[in-house]
């Protein structure tokens, strides 16, 4: 039998230790996580400031939720995620952040007082998932997008229960709805049904609305 090569030894051997640490992120967020409770997750941009009008909203939105009992989970980020973070903190609820560690080092926005970390974004995406009773998804980048879609994707084909999942400002997402319409559904790559999938809201209010309205619709 042809003796394995060094480079072959060294490949099979990295790749079966990070297995145990791929399995030690899903055992340290199963363990963290499944202590809170009645947990929304935001979505969006880094990028945005605290004058931004979308920062603003996500700020008023995470603080109304936490008022009402929801607790707020981000990607511990800057921007929209510190946003949500923040507004969270501020209202006495709890604030819970879910680092990346990626070369660009994300530190960890001031505003989380429940923080775990992943080196896979794969093991931070079942985190969202699994724990989360609504996404609220404002306007990003790839990133927003990735879970975005992801998560579509995962409701559609049955993988996981269906939740509320929420796009803040219709004017930012229109584009992208008008091309689901007249791209996918025209040229029948998605059915008209999976436009349930999602809502689209304006205000605060609204996200609260939807969310206590998806669960009672389940209940009744």
């Amino acid at each position: 039998m042809r003796a394995k090569s060094t480079f072959e030894n060294d490949f099979i051997g990295r790749d079966s230790w990070r297995v145990f640490r791929i399995m030690s992120e899903f055992v340290e967020g199963f363990e963290g996580l499944s202590k809170i409770k009645n947990a929304v997750s935001f979505f969006g941009s880094k990028k945005l400031k605290r004058t931004h009008p979308y920062y603003k909203l996500a700020y008023k939105t995470a603080k109304l939720l936490a008022k009402n009992g929801y607790s707020i989970i981000t990607g511990a980020g800057p921007g929209i995620m510190e946003a949500a973070n923040r507004g969270a903190y501020e209202a006495g609820g709890v604030s819970v952040g879910l680092n990346i560690l990626i070369p660009e080092q994300q530190i960890p926005n001031p505003y989380v007082n429940y923080l775990l970390e992943f080196r896979y974004f794969f093991v931070r995406k079942v985190m969202f998932a699994k724990y989360s009773r609504a996404f609220v998804v404002f306007p990003g980048g790839y990133g927003t997008l990735d879970e975005l879609f992801e998560t579509l994707a995962l409701i559609q084909t049955r993988r996981i229960a269906p939740f509320p999942i929420i796009l803040v400002k219709k004017r930012f997402w229109q584009k992208l709805l008008d091309w689901f319409r007249e791209r996918l559904i025209e040229e029948g790559t998605l059915a008209k049904k999976d436009l349930l999938l999602f809502s689209v809201v304006e205000k605060e209010i609204e996200v609260l609305e939807e969310i206590r309205n998806f669960y009672k619709r389940k209940r009744d």
